[in-house]
């Protein structure tokens, strides 16, 4: 399993790099800004071999132009059903990557929804998921609907409880805070506010965080758990049938009353 690097950018992203010890090459997974990109990569005597990109939001993208101009042999991956710009190869559900030089294989899962044809990559319990999943929330509904990251995020959830989620955004203080309203005697979403909390004023990230504490503490991955559905039906004024309205309900109160 190589090692992965968060490199901040912008306000609140994280580009996450990838590398092995005595590797000379790397690969990156949205590179929104190439400066912090670049500057690891001078620092640690790397080459870039592949961008991994998994939508076309500009916050994820914006890099590859400068990055490709610095190292043009690296191959830029990303999703079939977006256009973004300097993609190479294109990706949809079932196709796999092999990045040789880091002894490393990801495979593809189309997870539309905050956007329409967005990806995600997972290999050796590490997943990389863009704005679909949050540590503690979701993206929010942009080119795609709710039902379809309803259904994105129920996929994600039936992977090993084990799997890394590496997150493009340090948004989770505020997505636990969203998550205190809907579950707000939950032992270990209030035990995760603390940690996170804690973290944070350390200066370190709070991701990746792992797919178990989603399942335990995110609310749109608790769209089945009787006080998820009981919460969202109180705001919507209404009963609610099945995940996908129990999820349109959370992701619309968060909308309007908190975000």
């Amino acid at each position: 399993m190589p090692e992965v690097i968060p490199l901040p950018a912008f306000d609140d992203n994280y580009i996450w790099l990838l590398r092995r010890e005595a590797v000379a090459t790397c690969a990156v997974v949205d590179p929104g800004d190439e400066d912090p990109v670049i500057a690891y990569c001078r620092t640690h005597g790397l080459q870039l071999s592949a961008i991994l990109i998994t939508h076309k939001h500009s916050d994820h993208t914006g890099g590859v132009q400068e990055l490709k101009r610095c190292w043009p042999q690296a191959v830029v991956y990303g999703p079939a059903h977006e256009s973004v710009t300097g993609v190479e190869k294109k990706l949809t559900e079932g196709d796999g990557i092999v990045l040789q030089d880091l002894q490393f294989a990801l495979q593809v899962l189309d997870v539309p929804g905050h956007t329409e044809g967005h990806v995600a990559y997972h290999g050796e319990n590490l997943l990389f998921c863009g704005d679909t999943l949050f540590a503690g929330g979701c993206g929010r509904v942009f080119g795609g609907s709710f039902e379809q990251l309803s259904d994105s995020l129920r996929r994600i959830a039936a992977l090993p409880p084990s799997t890394q989620v590496h997150c493009a955004h340090e948004y989770t203080l505020a997505n636990l805070g969203f998550a205190k309203w809907v579950e707000p005697e939950n032992p270990v979403l209030l035990k995760r506010i603390q940690q996170d909390r804690d973290k944070r004023a350390r200066g370190l990230p709070t991701v990746p965080s792992s797919l178990a504490l989603e399942l335990a503490t995110n609310p749109f991955l608790r769209t089945d758990e009787p006080a998820v559905i009981k919460a969202a039906e109180k705001w919507a004024g209404k009963p609610l049938c099945g995940h996908r309205q129990v999820f349109k309900a959370l992701r619309q109160w968060k909308d309007r009353d908190y975000d």
